[in-house]
Order: C-alpha cells, then sequence, then structure tokens
C-alpha cells in the first residue's frame, strides 16, 4: 500500500480525486485502490514548554536561565491528539511500503510532517519520499508523485526548518524571561499593573522596533519651509515653465542662503533674487528629445501581493495569504508561499497551457477583452529572454500566477476573493503587453549664469497600462500638469531667445517619513528593514529579509494579538501602543541589537545557507548557543 500525508483534510481530497481514492472519510483518512490518503491539521506535533524537562523551570528564576537543553522535548498538541493517533497507526501498518509526504512545498510545511515522522515511529521498511508541487492541479499533483524524491533529498530544508523553531524557542523563552525578571517590576509600576510579563522574539521584537523607529521619526519631525522659483518663459507658440536650480556657475553656488539646489531659506531672498534677473536676456541652451519606455512590472510573490492587497482591498497581510491559499487549493493559482517574481524556464515553456485556460474557461469580460487584444495583435508568449524569466532567481518556487484552471470553484469565491484572484490575473497578463512608451522633452533656459529647467512628457503608447490602470502617484500628477509644455518645448531650438514673461514663489514643506500600512511592512521586512517604494530598486537590491513568506503576515499578526501595536481597520495604518513602546525602550537599553534588521537578516540567512547545504546544522547551533551566552553574560552584569 501507499501512504500518502497531506497538510489538511481538502488538500487530501484533491489528492484522492487524481488518484481516484474513494474519498469517504473513515474517520481521519480514505482508503482505496492502493493507496491510503490522511493527513494534518496544520501542526500535530510542537516543542514542550521547559517544565516539561524539569518542574521548577515553571517559575521564572534567574537561577535556571539561560535554559539550552541537550536533548530537545516534543509532544502532541492536545486537541489534536485523536488526528495524531490516527496518522501514526497508519504510519506504521505493516502493508505500507511507500510513505509519500505530500505536506505544504516548504520550510514550514517540511517541518510539520518530519515532526510526525520523528513521533510515530513510521514501518522502517517503508520508503518515505517527498512530493513537491507548484499547485493543486491534477497535472501538477500527478508529476509531484510521479517526480516525488527520497526524503533524504530535503534532509537539509529539514534541518534549517528545526533550527528555526529551536532558534525562535530559545531566544523567545530566555530573552523573554531575563528581560521580565530583570524590568518586569518597574514596566508593571509604569504601566499601573501588578505584574507584567516581557514578550521577545527574534523577529517579532525587530519588526516592533522597526514601527517604534518610524513613530518617532515622525513625532520628533520639524517641518521646514523652503521657497522654489519658476519661471515662465514665452516664444511665438506660447508660454512654457521651467524651475530654477542652482548650477556650479551661479552667484548662489555652495550659498548659506540655499536649503537645497533649488529652494531658498527665505522668501524674501527668492524675491531679491528675482529681481537681479529681470529685463534680462533668455536663451535655450540645452534641448533634448527622448523616448522613454517601461516594462510592465514583474510577477508578484507573497510580499508584493500582500502590499497590493492592503493598497487596494484594505486587507491585513494574513487576510490576503489566506485568500490566496484558497484560490491555490481551489486549483485557481500556483504556490503563494514564494519569495520569487519570476517563472523558471520549464513553466515559461508550457505558459500557453495557463493562457488558453484563461482565453476558454474564465468568463469576466474585463480579461476576455484583455486576452481577445493580446490575441488580435498577436502579442508574443515567448517569454524565455524577458526579466520574468530567471531560474537563478528562484529558490523552492517561482512567481504566483494563475492556473487556467479550476473555473469550477470560482463562482462559489466571495466578492474580495473573485477580486484578489482578478488581481493576480491581470498581473500575468500584463507581462505579455507591450512596454508603455513616453515622449519627453527636457529644456534648459539660461538667464546670463542661472538656469531653469523644463519638462514635458506624455504617453504616446498605453502598452501594459491598458492591463493595470496604475494609479498615479503625487510626482505623476504634478507631471501631467507640467505635460502642456510637451508641444511648445518640443518645437523649440537651441540657441533661440525666450522672453520671460514672469517669475512664480512657490513655497514647500519638507514632509515626515510616512507611518508603515501593514502591507509595506511586509514589504520593508522583506527588504531587511528598507521600505522601498521604487519597485525596480526593490528586486534589484533584495536579500535576506526578516522572518519570511510564510510567516510575515502571521508576525504582525501577534504583535497586535499581544498589544504592542494597533492596526486601523480602515486604513491598515501601523502605529505602535504605549506598552509597545515601553517594550521597545526595555529592548533597546538591554540588548539593542535585538532591533536591529540586520541582525535578524543574518539569522535568516544562516537558516537558508543551511537549506543550501552551505553551513553544517551543529556550526548554526554553536553560534546560536554562544550568542544568548554572552548576551546573558552582559544583562546579569548590568543587574
Amino acid at each position: 500500500m501507499n501512504l500518502l500525508i497531506t497538510e489538511k483534510p481538502s488538500v487530501a481530497r484533491s489528492f484522492a480525486k487524481v488518484l481516484n481514492v474513494n474519498n469517504q472519510n473513515k474517520g481521519g483518512y480514505m482508503e482505496s485502490n492502493g493507496w491510503i490518503i490522511t493527513w494534518c491539521v496544520g501542526h500535530l506535533v510542537t516543542m514542550s514548554y521547559p517544565e516539561k524537562y524539569d518542574e521548577k523551570l515553571k517559575q521564572w528564576r534567574l537561577d535556571t536561565l539561560p535554559f539550552m537543553p541537550k536533548e530537545y522535548k516534543y509532544e502532541i498538541i492536545e486537541n489534536v491528539k485523536n488526528q495524531f493517533n490516527i496518522v501514526q497507526k497508519l504510519l506504521q501498518r505493516e502493508d505500507v511500503t511507500q510513505i509519500y509526504n505530500a505536506g505544504d512545498s516548504g520550510r514550514e510545511g517540511e517541518y510539520i510532517q518530519r515532526l510526525v515522522f520523528m513521533m510515530a515511529s513510521p514501518n522502517p521498511n517503508a520508503q518515505i519520499k517527498r512530493v513537491w508541487i507548484d499547485s493543486q492541479t491534477e497535472e501538477e499533483i500527478k508529476r509531484g508523485i510521479r517526480e516525488a524524491k527520497d526524503s533524504s533529498e530535503y534532509d537539509s530544508l529539514s534541518d534549517s526548518a528545526y533550527l528555526r523553531a529551536k532558534e525562535d524557542y530559545l531566544i523567545g523563552i530566555n530573552f523573554s524571561r531575563l528581560l521580565s525578571i530583570i524590568y518586569g517590576r518597574r514596566l508593571a509600576k509604569t504601566m499601573n499593573k501588578d505584574y507584567f510579563a516581557i514578550s521577545v522574539g527574534r523577529v517579532m521584537t525587530c519588526v516592533l522596533g522597526m514601527i517604534v523607529s518610524r513613530e518617532r521619526e515622525i513625532k520628533n519631525f520639524v517641518k521646514t519651509k523652503y521657497y522654489k522659483i519658476l519661471g515662465i518663459f514665452k516664444n511665438s507658440d506660447g508660454s512654457f515653465s521651467a524651475e530654477w536650480k542652482v548650477n556650479e556657475k551661479s552667484k548662489l553656488y555652495e550659498s548659506n542662503l540655499l536649503y537645497n539646489e533649488s529652494g531658498f531659506k527665505k522668501e524674501e531672498i527668492a524675491k531679491k533674487f528675482i529681481k537681479s534677473l529681470e529685463n534680462k536676456e533668455a536663451v535655450i541652451t540645452e534641448l533634448k528629445k527622448t523616448k522613454q519606455k517601461e516594462n510592465a512590472p514583474l510577477l508578484f510573490n507573497l510580499a508584493e501581493v500582500q502590499n497590493e492587497c492592503t493598497k487596494k482591498f484594505k486587507i491585513k497581510p494574513d487576510e490576503t495569504l489566506e485568500i490566496i491559499q484558497n484560490l491555490y487549493e481551489k486549483k485557481l493559482v500556483t504556490y503563494p508561499r514564494t519569495d520569487a517574481r519570476v517563472l523558471s524556464t520549464a513553466v515559461a515553456k508550457e505558459i500557453s497551457k495557463n493562457l488558453n485556460g484563461l482565453a476558454k474557461n474564465f468568463k469576466d469580460e474585463e480579461i476576455k477583452k484583455i486576452i481577445n487584444i493580446m490575441v488580435e495583435e498577436k502579442y508574443s508568449t515567448d517569454l524565455k529572454k524577458t526579466k520574468y524569466v530567471n531560474d537563478s532567481k528562484i529558490t523552492d518556487h517561482y512567481a504566483i500566477i494563475p492556473t487556467g484552471q479550476g473555473f469550477e470553484n470560482f463562482e462559489a469565491l466571495n466578492d474580495l476573493q473573485k477580486n484578489v484572484y482578478k488581481l493576480i490575473v491581470k498581473r500575468f497578463l500584463a507581462i505579455f503587453y507591450p512596454p508603455a512608451e513616453y515622449s519627453k522633452v527636457n529644456v534648459t533656459v539660461n538667464i546670463e549664469e542661472e538656469t531653469f529647467f523644463g519638462t514635458g512628457k506624455v504617453c504616446i503608447k498605453r502598452g501594459f497600462l491598458d492591463v493595470l490602470k496604475p494609479e498615479k502617484k503625487d510626482n505623476e500628477k504634478e507631471g501631467e500638469e507640467n505635460q502642456s509644455n510637451l508641444d511648445i518645448l518640443k518645437n523649440l531650438k537651441k540657441g533661440e531667445k525666450v522672453e520671460i514673461q514672469n517669475f512664480e514663489i512657490t513655497d514647500s514643506e519638507t514632509s515626515p517619513p510616512s507611518r508603515y500600512n501593514s502591507g509595506n511592512l511586509v514589504l520593508a521586512m522583506e527588504n531587511a528593514g528598507k521600505l522601498i517604494e521604487e519597485e525596480e530598486l526593490r528586486e534589484q537590491i533584495k536579500g535576506a529579509g526578516i522572518g519570511t513568506s510564510a510567516t510575515r503576515g502571521e508576525i504582525i499578526k501577534k504583535l497586535e494579538k499581544i498589544q504592542y501595536i494597533k492596526i486601523n481597520s480602515k486604513t491598515q495604518i501601523v502605529t505602535p501602543t504605549e506598552k509597545g513602546e515601553a517594550i521597545y525602550d526595555i529592548v533597546n537599553q538591554a540588548m539593542p541589537d535585538m532591533l536591529n534588521p540586520k541582525l535578524t537578516a543574518s539569522w535568516e540567512k544562516g537558516l537558508d545557507l543551511v537549506a543550501k547545504r552551505e553551513i553544517k546544522p551543529d556550526i548554526f547551533m554553536e553560534k546560536l548557543e554562544k550568542y544568548i551566552c554572552s548576551k546573558f553574560e552582559k544583562l546579569v552584569i548590568k543587574m
């Protein structure tokens, strides 16, 4: 018999359908046609609390710390014990010759199943294989089973998963207890409480630090007013505007009268400067006409789609993941917990299947129109030489895309789920559209040694913009106002004299940084604490992030649950609570490096290197224990 174990019942039913297994539930499993299919219900096994090692450890005392067991204890989670017992009996059946681990295809999914195998002691004569799939479609499930590898091929991923759990466990238990012992009473008094336990986590505390630091930046920000000069110039075709900026030949070069390269500290200084330019000759000294192209953005990974859903639908990252997980289980999209924003070469070769499925079976009028234009205009579907295909930027899974299947489940979705699905579909279809094209003119006007710069820009071919219809940013709206310059600017000639019609002074103010919302906080976590608005730049600098695609939303959810942060339900703006700020101050005083995204990212990078077999697990564990001990020594001395 073949035994296959999935992460949850809904996934088990998908496998049962493909394998022609009678899906009648026999009390926690299904069996027929040479197959037994059962499931976990998320985690069945967990790490034991310290008191399971020794009753004395139930008390939070300094003399029991740091707690670092040589052998770790695990236990069955009480409310799922029945399902564990069912899975255990099936694993131990003598007629089971092959066991298929069909858990979620990621580090956490591997961990869930490995814990079960460790506690259940499977039939030693059975071969254990790993099923690794990118979607729940019939072909992908069949491929996953057909190409299932020996479980040992994923031992390094398992090592990484165990280490992640031990790292979070040791840091959470040891430093939560230590900081509570040292600072708990003081904090309780401040917060007018009888008792206060301080909760510290490897990733959670770092994210709290990002939020509090940003809030204090905003509160301490002092607005500065400055003044810009806009020149209005005229020729026979009409008027155009250009902004003054300092240059090396300017009389105000490196002057302390300026706030920045184009701004004056005081309005009266700007007025005086204008006076010096009156009745002088204005000449076109430079004229540059260019055509610009802008390609469709890269595909969605989980962080990017979480950010987009927060912007568009005002939902939290964990809600987005829940929706996309549902779409995945209904065969509508590929695997959601991915960091990649590109496709593999193998998938790109077969991409017509996804497109044909959408074209034939998806009834949405907007999507049909987008696909019809693709067909009519004969847009290329050959992606292999584009930026959207890159095997080197894929680790476990490629980007989130529609499968072109599962439409029998679509109508049962609610409106929000349908909208999230359409969002993924449109991002996918956009990559087949041509780039947007712009006509741009830059002009430089000189009045003696002073320079004014004017710009005109207009979109001449919308390309992928017709698919995505992005919201205009503030600077783009300002650009639209300048587009009226274009027709006049493009007819100007270098060396041409133009009339000075007027000078205008505009006042501006410096702005504080924006607060995080729950979506762009995930992006900042992905980029090790950097909130980068420019998409292409974000992709370029992406390295080891804080947390993983699978856990970032849950971390934000936990911070809100323990009341360290608040999330506005209408705007999704994130702010720290009084409690959160108090915790931040304690951690900042006691062990400030816990607040540093670079440290947290380096631990995450270490786990990644273990998974890639570039670091041995023992070395990682040794470094972790050394770090904890050194922190303890410093903090206890401070007491």
